[in-house]
C-alpha cells in the first residue's frame, strides 16, 4: 500500500488514482473529513484497506457490518471502504441504509465482530466520516484510532485474498422489531416526530406508530439537501422548531434526532426546549426508582445535578463525570457496569436491562414514552419543573482549527489555572476548583460551574456554562470565560450562543 498524500489537486488524473486523505481527520474516538475537500474516494478505499489490516492485526475475526447514512454521497463513500475492507481479505456484510445504532445492532443481530458505519453524523452536508468499532457495544477510542491513523497514513496496508462481499436484507426490521418488544402504550400521548429530513425519517414515525403514540410529523421526509435545517438537536434551530410544532399542534412533547439518529432531543407540552442533560436526569429519576443504587454516568458538559439531586440521593443512585465523547461514554459504562450513561448533547447509553450499552436515540425515544406510561398523570412539563431550577447554555461551539486547538486549548487551560491561583473570580464568584478529567471544568463556590474543551470531530473550541442560582450569573460566567478565550486570537466565532 502507497502512503496517501495529505493533499492531491482536484480535477486532475491523480485526484481519481490517487489516495488522499488529510491527516486530522482521525479524531479521538471516529473519523471526520469534508468531502471532497479532505479526503478522496481512493482515500476511503485505503482507510478501509487499514481499517481491514487493524483486525487482522488485532486477531479479529475478518467479518464486518458496514451500513451508511442518508446523504447524496454517503453510498459512494461506503462503496470505496468496502472495496478497500475486501482487499484485506474481510467479508463485508452491508446492511444498506441505516442510522448508527442500528449499525450497531446489526453487530449482534447477525454475530459480527466489527462494525463501520459512513456517516457525517450531525455534521452538515459536506462532510462524511466513519465510526467504527470490533467490541460490542464499543466502538474505537483514542488508543485504536492512534493505531489505525498510522496503518493508514504511513501506507502499512496488507492486501489478503478472501475478501467477499454479502448484501443483508432485513435488519432495520429486526432493529424495529427489537425496539419494540412487546409494549404498547396504556395512555394517549401525541409526539411530534422531528427528523429534520435526516435518516431517522426512515425509523422514527413507524416506531412511533407501532408502540401506539399518535405521531405529528415534523419533517420526517427524506430529503439529503436538509431544506429546512441542518438535524441536531442540540441546536436551537432545530429546538426552536420542535417548540413552535409543540405549541401548533397541542402535543404532548417534541422528539427529534440528529442525522445518524444517534441521539434524541426533547421539547415538552409547554413548548419548553429541556437540554438533553435535564432529560438525563429526568429519565435517571424514574430509572432510579425501578433499580435502586443505580450508577449512572455522565459527560463533564452535563448538569451538576446527577450528583445533587435530592430524588437521585434519596433512591441511592451515584453518579460518575467522564470524559465527552460516545466512545468514551459508552466504554466508561461498561468499565463501571452503570444502568446508564448520560451526555449533554443527546448521546445516551442505556445498558442491560434496558439496552445493549450503545447509543440510540430510537431506544431513547422509546423509554421516554415508557417513562410517560409509567407517570399516566403527568405531562412532561410536570417533569422538568420537578427539578431543582437551574440555568444553563446550551453547547456553544466557537471556531478553532483542527491543527491549532489542543495548543490553544492549552493555553486557555494556564491562563484559567493563574486566574484561579491568583484568587480570581469568575461571574463574581470564588473558584473553588478546576476539574480537567476532560477540557477544564471551573467549579465555583455556590456548585455553578463553566466548561471549556476541544471539540473532538470538528474545528471547534466547546462552551458550556450553568448557575443553580439565577440566569443572570449563568451569562456573567459565560462572558468572564469568553474574555479568556478571546485573548487567542485563532478563536473565531460561536455557531451559536445563550
Amino acid at each position: 500500500m502507497v502512503k496517501p498524500h495529505p493533499t492531491v489537486a482536484p480535477n486532475t488524473w491523480s485526484f481519481l488514482r490517487d489516495a488522499m486523505i488529510t491527516p486530522t481527520g482521525f479524531r479521538e474516538y471516529d473519523a471526520r473529513w469534508k468531502y471532497p475537500d479532505d479526503i478522496n474516494l481512493p482515500g476511503i478505499t485505503a482507510l478501509g484497506l487499514g481499517l481491514g489490516t487493524q483486525m487482522h492485526r488485532r486477531g479479529i475475526e475478518p467479518v464486518i457490518a458496514v451500513g451508511n447514512d442518508y446523504r447524496d454521497y454517503s453510498l459512494s463513500i461506503k462503496n470505496a471502504l468496502m472495496l478497500g475492507l475486501m482487499q484485506a481479505g474481510i467479508h463485508v456484510k452491508d446492511i444498506g441504509p441505516a442510522v448508527s445504532p442500528m449499525a450497531y445492532f446489526a453487530q449482534f443481530h447477525l454475530d459480527a465482530p466489527a462494525v463501520a458505519m459512513v456517516t457525517a453524523s450531525h455534521n452538515p452536508n459536506g462532510w462524511t466520516g466513519v465510526k467504527m468499532g470490533f467490541e460490542r457495544p464499543l466502538t474505537h477510542g483514542p488508543d485504536e484510532m492512534s493505531e489505525l491513523r498510522d496503518i493508514v497514513l504511513n501506507g502499512e496496508g496488507v492486501p489478503r485474498a478472501g475478501g467477499q462481499y454479502e448484501f443483508v436484507d432485513g435488519v432495520r426490521e429486526a432493529y424495529l422489531d427489537d425496539l419494540v418488544g412487546d409494549f404498547k402504550m396504556s395512555r394517549p400521548l401525541k409526539v411530534v416526530c422531528a427528523t429534520g429530513n435526516g435518516t431517522a425519517a426512515a425509523f422514527a414515525p413507524d416506531l412511533f406508530e407501532r408502540i401506539g403514540v399518535e405521531v405529528v410529523h415534523s419533517h420526517t421526509e427524506l430529503d439529503y439537501s436538509f431544506p429546512h435545517y441542518n438535524p441536531n438537536p442540540e441546536a436551537m434551530e432545530m429546538l426552536h422548531n420542535m417548540s413552535k410544532t409543540v405549541l401548533a399542534t397541542g402535543a404532548d412533547l417534541a422528539l427529534g434526532f440528529d442525522g445518524d439518529g444517534d441521539r434524541c432531543g426533547v421539547v415538552d407540552d409547554e413548548g419548553e426546549e429541556i437540554f438533553a442533560d435535564k432529560v438525563g436526569v429526568i429519565m435517571a429519576r424514574d430509572l432510579s426508582k425501578l433499580h435502586k443504587d443505580a450508577l449512572f454516568v455522565a459527560d463533564v458538559k452535563s448538569t451538576g445535578l446527577f450528583a445533587s439531586d435530592p430524588v437521585l440521593q434519596k433512591n441511592g443512585a451515584k453518579a460518575d463525570y467522564w470524559k465527552t465523547g460516545h466512545s468514551h461514554m459508552k466504554r466508561r459504562v461498561k468499565e463501571l457496569g452503570a444502568l446508564a450513561g448520560f451526555e449533554k448533547s443527546g448521546h445516551y447509553f442505556l445498558a442491560e436491562p434496558i439496552g445493549r450499552g450503545y447509543d440510540c436515540g430510537m431506544r431513547v425515544a422509546v423509554e421516554i414514552c415508557k417513562l410517560m406510561d409509567r407517570n399516566p398523570n403527568a405531562k412532561m412539563s410536570d417533569l422538568r419543573k420537578a427539578l431543582p431550577r437551574t440555568w444553563a447554555t446550551p453547547t456553544m461551539s466557537p471556531y478553532c482549527a483542527d491543527t491549532e486547538k489542543y495548543e490553544t486549548l492549552e493555553r486557555i487551560f494556564a491562563k484559567i489555572k493563574a486566574h484561579f491561583e491568583q484568587g480570581g473570580t469568575i461571574g463574581g464568584r470564588a473558584i473553588k476548583d478546576v476539574v480537567t478529567v476532560n477540557g477544564a471544568r471551573i467549579i465555583l463556590e455556590n456548585g455553578a460551574w463553566g466548561l471549556v474543551r476541544a471539540s473532538s470531530n470538528r474545528p471547534n473550541l466547546v462552551v458550556v456554562c450553568e448557575s443553580p442560582e439565577t440566569e443572570a450569573e449563568m451569562r456573567d460566567i459565560f462572558a468572564n470565560i469568553d474574555a479568556i478565550i478571546r485573548t487567542e486570537p485563532g478563536v473565531g466565532a460561536y455557531d451559536q450562543t445563550t
